[in-house]
């Protein structure tokens, strides 16, 4: 039914051509000739509806706004029929509250941000899962975001946060970050950071690694001692903490053992898949190639594997292989793979842990700490000979 938009009649209204490609009418009350707006005059499903808010609910109910908003929220104050009443009417609204407005106004978002380099690793999808399962039992909501091992997109997801009124972060960075005033922001804006696995050293924040150096340390040791002598080493990004210390781990193993360190022997990876075939292939394919080779990571683990079989060099015989993580894959490859298991899941809850602690606390209330996770010689076939 067309109401006149100037004396609101209609039962005078009739159609009077078309204007433009849009129905034009005609009001013989007060003679205005007018045409309906798209958007009003749109009606059934293809009408755009506002969500439902605290306002329809207490309309619906004949209560008040504030006795609807204490009854979603069960303050002691509402009885349960009431509560009761007011929760059936927002399920059949299909009400949703706005976590937004109410952050606004209790300065409080109950959600916390989870920003990591990339996905395409095993390791950091596991880690979120055991971060959100604290995350979720505490009462906070996540926001994840990946950075795609991208510096730019890594600021750009801190904004995303930021403008999310997050209440804190747990963060690992990108191989390419050097920078760290995108991160300084939060803590301007007082919401805590907690760092795991890719920390940044420029900042006194709370921490969370493993004990990278000693992991690789263990690892060459192991294939020393089944008698490997040309041990080369694939690393990450020198950009990258963990790959300093698993290179010095790498380093020390060898001088203790009198092992002479040679140069040409170690060689960093950009952290694709590619890259490290690469690097498996130049170290391979070398007249004096090593007999051993530790990798800073499960990836380039599992290329080397992949190009030794390429090159018929039979492994573990030919060439020991030891890597670091122990992902799934790392024990169902043919030869099953020598690795250093890191407590990935374990990083996870600590990381997320200390976060919430912080944000308990208040900004600036609590002192920053670095916890240290142990890791673990996983031995199996591609390092015994």
């Amino acid at each position: 039914m067309i109401k006149c938009v100037q004396c609101k009649q209609v039962h005078a209204i009739t159609k009077a051509g078309i204007v433009r490609g849009r129905q034009r009418y005609h009001c013989k009350d007060c003679h205005l000739y007018f045409t309906i707006p798209e958007a009003a005059s749109a009606t059934g499903p293809e009408k755009q509806q506002s969500m439902p808010t605290i306002r329809d609910i207490a309309e619906a109910l004949n209560i008040s706004k504030s006795t609807v908003s204490r009854a979603l929220q069960a303050h002691s104050d509402i009885n349960a029929q009431t509560r009761q009443a007011v929760l059936e009417m927002a399920q059949k609204l299909n009400y949703h509250p706005n976590y937004m407005a109410q952050s606004l106004v209790n300065k409080k978002s109950k959600t916390i941000g989870i920003l990591v380099p990339e996905f395409v690793n095993y390791y950091f999808p596991a880690l979120i899962i055991a971060a959100q399962e604290v995350a979720t039992e505490a009462g906070y909501n996540v926001i994840i975001c990946q950075s795609q091992e991208s510096a730019g997109t890594e600021k750009a997801n801190v904004d995303v946060l930021l403008s999310g009124r997050v209440e804190g972060v747990i963060a690992s960075m990108t191989k390419e970050t050097k920078q760290h005033d995108h991160f300084r922001s939060l803590e301007q804006h007082n919401i805590p950071v907690v760092f795991f696995n890719r920390i940044c050293e420029a900042m006194n924040t709370s921490r969370v690694t493993v004990n990278d150096y000693e992991g690789a340390y263990k690892g060459v040791e192991h294939l020393i001692k089944n008698g490997y002598k040309r041990i080369a080493y694939i690393g990450g990004p020198p950009s990258l903490l963990l790959s300093q210390n698993r290179l010095n781990g790498y380093l020390d193993a060898l001088k203790k053992y009198r092992i002479p360190v040679q140069e040409k022997y170690i060689v960093s990876y950009n952290l694709t898949g590619h890259h490290a075939k690469q690097c498996a292939q130049k170290l391979l394919k070398m007249r004096d190639r090593p007999d051993a080779i530790f990798c800073l990571n499960d990836i380039s683990t599992t290329q080397t594997l992949f190009v030794a079989k390429s090159l018929q060099i039979q492994v573990p015989q030919q060439l020991g292989i030891a890597g670091f993580s122990n992902n799934p894959f790392s024990a169902h490859v043919e030869p099953t793979l020598t690795t250093i298991e890191q407590p990935i899941q374990e990083m996870g809850r600590v990381a997320m842990k200390l976060l919430i602690d912080h944000i308990s606390k208040g900004f600036g209330k609590y002192k920053p700490v670095h916890r240290i996770l142990p890791t673990k010689l996983i031995v199996r076939q591609s390092s015994i000979r």
